[in-house]
């Protein structure tokens, strides 16, 4: 694990500075510090236990049950398949095959050029629109019989990339 930069940890500080004395600051701190930095370095996790007078641990454990919270920086679009039960009798494990494919992204991990970051999430909560898939906080329902969802990533592709 790499030292945050200085611009990082101020961040960090006025975050927590804005939280502090607040009941219930953890998740809102967290929420907040995910927001600014794209993920929760552990730095984050140990300013915030001893603003809010609990332990990293804690902090740690708030961090990685919820599925939202992430330890590693992620690409500039984040796209969530959900393999549920519903979704995956629907074919989401295809539909996350051609995102893999359309996106040169390993499934739960990065892309090399730092664009996407490709997630197979559990239950997303809409199972009666499986099989979903979230970009960007964009929900997109029925997604193997829809071409919305992949329409948008190649758009995205096409304007990260410079072609008009």
């Amino acid at each position: 694990m790499g030292k945050l930069n200085e611009q990082s940890v101020q961040v960090i500080d006025r975050i927590v500075d804005r939280h502090r004395g607040r009941p219930g600051p953890v998740k809102l701190m967290l929420h907040d510090v995910q927001k600014e930095l794209g993920y929760i370095p552990f730095e984050a996790m140990e300013k915030i236990a001893a603003a809010s007078g609990v332990s990293a641990a804690e902090v740690y454990g708030v961090v990685t049950f919820y599925t939202q919270f992430t330890t590693e920086p992620k690409g500039k679009h984040v796209i969530n398949v959900c393999m549920g039960t519903a979704c995956y009798v629907k074919g989401s494990a295809d539909l996350l095959q051609r995102i893999c494919d359309l996106t040169g992204t390993k499934v739960n991990q990065t892309s090399a050029d730092g664009l996407f970051s490709l997630d197979a999430t559990r239950c997303l909560g809409a199972c009666g629109l499986a099989p979903v898939a979230i970009l960007d906080d964009q929900v997109y329902g029925n997604a193997t019989s829809s071409t919305a969802l992949e329409d948008r990533i190649k758009a995205i592709i096409k304007t990260e990339s410079g072609v008009q």
